[in-house]
């Protein structure tokens, strides 16, 4: 059964994140199915997937035979040269053995619908995932998209970039400015890169992009997805009005000092997400991980939901379950493979698979960054810095010494 969008409310502008809504109020068994996105999609849904991939794919192999599972997997990931000169690349000829420990650069963009494809689109999530030399376990760590750095100067070939400071993501957006297609990705990402190596010394062997669509769609293969809500979260983005008609329930403005201000709107009654265990539909998962407005730690609280989020994917894509369902782990890794745009380094997608295969969704650990607040720039009241934990933390990747460094400071550990 089709589903209509959400009428527009004038009354009520699109949010700065967008995302699914439900048409109306679900019924109590759950069947009436949401609508689709009416809004930009969610800054954060983008990342979600591309850690899992390998993990995913690695669990796989044991289960069915190596060549089928990664035909499945594979034969529709854009693959595409994203680091450039920044990152390193394999001249790979047959299987190869991956060792060492290893940096991949996982970005999520929120391009606007029918946005021009050579306006420039800058990166709304940045995150390093650093594999330890053992290749036993993995951390994922965010860069804060509102980092004020220094970018270096680039030369994208349809425009010069002078670098200077700005929002950290605001170098994707210069990188691939003036290009469209493959090549502004390429460039975009290659800018990023080298401001991170510029600013910290990390390199990176891998990177990736994901899109909104391709987690929708996992998310929907997969049922929905059980996870814990550890703080009652108020959605501003989606309620419901005495019809059971569904309305944005809080009006969104630009306040004088230039933060963002909100404003209830009256008869209209907003979801809430209630502490506990619960199974979220595939509409009230993206709902609850946007939400941030309310929240009293704001981006930070949503990151920390975000993690929380991708963990309990991560354990349904790899549960029993799902592996021994041939034709359900086909649509997993179906639409897996069309949400991102890989750069493996040169290596064979099945070889990362394969050196991976000793770490499991446990083995994923969400790491925070600025103690999970915001840091105001001394310089910039409307950008953040990095405290010194989390600069000591970023020279760990750089110097592979992680575990230790967490060893060391087990806080710093979102809880999942």
């Amino acid at each position: 059964m089709s589903t209509p969008d959400l009428p527009d409310d004038p009354g009520a502008p699109a949010s700065t994140d967008g995302g699914a809504v439900p048409a109306s109020r679900p019924e109590p068994d759950g069947d009436r199915p949401p609508a689709a996105p009416r809004h930009r999609a969610p800054v954060w849904a983008k990342l979600c997937i591309v850690v899992g991939t390998v993990l995913t794919l690695m669990a796989g192999v044991a289960l069915v035979g190596k060549e089928v599972l990664f035909s499945y997997a594979t034969h529709s990931v854009a693959q595409e040269n994203l680091l450039g000169d920044t990152g390193t690349r394999a001249q790979q000829r047959g299987h190869v053995d991956i060792t060492g420990a290893k940096n991949i650069l996982l970005i999520g963009i929120d391009a606007r619908p029918g946005q021009d494809p050579a306006e420039p689109v800058r990166a709304d999530s940045i995150l390093i995932l650093h594999i330890p030399a053992d290749h036993n376990a993995a951390f994922l760590i965010s860069i804060p998209r509102d980092t004020w750095v220094k970018i270096p100067p680039y030369n994208n070939g349809a425009k010069r970039f002078e670098g200077g400071h700005d929002k950290i993501n605001g170098a994707y957006a210069a990188g691939g400015a003036g290009l469209t297609g493959a090549n502004q990705r390429a460039h975009a990402v290659e800018l990023l890169a080298l401001t991170i190596k510029s600013l910290w010394g990390v390199t990176f062997d891998g990177a990736a992009i994901v899109d909104f669509t391709g987690f929708q769609q996992v998310v929907a293969v997969l049922g929905g997805i059980d996870m814990y809500v550890d703080e009652e979260t108020t959605s501003v983005h989606v309620g419901f009005d005495a019809k059971g008609e569904v309305k944005v329930p809080y009006r969104q403005y630009t306040r004088a000092d230039g933060g963002q201000g909100l404003s209830p709107i009256p008869g209209v009654t907003p979801v809430v997400y209630h502490v506990g265990y619960q199974h979220l539909e595939p509409w009230q998962a993206l709902d609850y991980v946007r939400q941030r407005e309310l929240l009293p730690n704001s981006d930070y609280d949503r990151q920390r939901h975000q993690q929380q989020f991708l963990k309990a994917l991560f354990k349904r894509m790899l549960s029993r379950d799902v592996l021994t369902n041939p034709v359900q782990l086909n649509q997993v890794l179906q639409v897996v493979g069309k949400a991102m745009t890989i750069d493996s380094g040169g290596i064979d997608l099945a070889d990362w698979a394969y050196a991976m295969r000793g770490i499991g969704g446990d083995d994923l650990l969400s790491i925070k960054t600025n103690n999970g607040t915001f840091n105001n720039d001394p310089g910039n009241r409307n950008a953040e810095a990095l405290d010194q934990t989390t600069l000591d933390l970023l020279d760990a990747v750089r110097t592979e010494q992680v575990p230790a460094f967490i060893a060391a400071h087990p806080d710093l550990v979102a809880p999942s």
